[in-house]
């Protein structure tokens, strides 16, 4: 009797912690659901010849879509899934999720919202906010070492390299209502130790129009854009896009409030933000 109550506590709480696992925070569940759908289905039915016109395809479908920041901030940490308000970095993992399940030939929302947790959270499972890639090394190095995407950054000789210690969100601990809690604050603490001295590769501002570098890159790989601060790496995601045969930014734009095109080509778009001295790219390996 007593190893069949263990059994069912066991059962009990392993279905506990599968809900909590599984547990999403929709926008729009009916229209979020339907729209996913059907995105995969059309996106998989064109059959593009490689991951980065896939990618690039799903990415156009969200021009125009309002630019909203702080949207996955939510009490418990959740999945958030919303699709009718993006900052950069929802814009970037939300495409990434639907070109990988697409990759994988599945067709069904379930389908999605397990790769949007894969691409967001440390080893894709949900523990707590700080589980949460919230830094852009960190996002590059867990989702690079779990074959999830490579860093096209180092495949030119253009390829130069930044030492910093990544530690801008325990030092602006009070812009977090998270870090509030001494052990959020703890275990964020611990991850920024792991980026103490961290060596990244990038591609600086001035190599960015050279034949060799733009041979390299590709419609549909993130760019990343390095910031000129000694405690973070970068501070914008987009993705590259091609008008009128050159390299342009398509990202959600705090400026203008919603995603877009750039107007400028990428070296360009670079060059008019001082804060930046180059970009890192990634492109989605499937």
């Amino acid at each position: 009797m007593k190893k069949l109550l263990i059994l069912l506590m066991s059962t009990l709480l392993g279905s506990a912690a599968a809900n909590a696992q599984s547990s999403t925070v929709w926008h729009n569940e009916a229209e979020d659901t339907t729209r996913i759908a059907n995105i995969l289905t059309e996106t998989y039915a064109m059959r593009y010849p490689s991951v980065s016109a896939r990618t690039i395809a799903i990415a156009k479908q969200f021009i125009g879509t309002p630019y909203v920041a702080h949207t996955l901030e939510v009490e418990p940490e959740a999945l958030v899934v919303n699709l009718d308000e993006l900052d950069c970095t929802t814009f970037v993992d939300v495409v990434l999720a639907l070109s990988y399940t697409v990759g994988e030939r599945r067709m069904g929302w379930q389908d999605f919202e397990y790769n949007l947790r894969r691409m967001r959270y440390r080893s894709g499972e949900i523990n707590g906010y700080a589980s949460r890639l919230h830094y852009n090394c960190d996002w590059a190095m867990d989702n690079i070492h779990r074959g999830n995407i490579i860093d096209v950054t180092t495949l030119t000789s253009k390829c130069f390299y930044q030492v910093r210690t990544i530690d801008y969100m325990s030092a602006h601990r009070e812009d977090y209502p998270a870090l509030a809690d001494s052990l959020t604050f703890e275990r964020v603490l611990s991850i920024e130790n792991g980026y103490r001295n961290h060596r990244f590769p990038y591609i600086k501002v001035n190599d960015l129009g050279s034949k060799e570098v733009l041979s390299v890159l590709r419609e549909g790989d993130v760019v990343a854009f390095v910031s000129a601060r000694k405690d973070l790496d970068v501070t914008h995601l987009g993705f590259l896009v091609k008008e009128n045969g050159k390299l342009h930014v398509l990202h959600a734009s705090s400026t203008d409030g919603k995603v877009e095109v750039s107007n400028v080509p990428l070296q360009e778009f670079v060059k008019r933000n001082r804060h930046w001295i180059g970009v890192r790219v990634y492109r989605l390996k499937q």
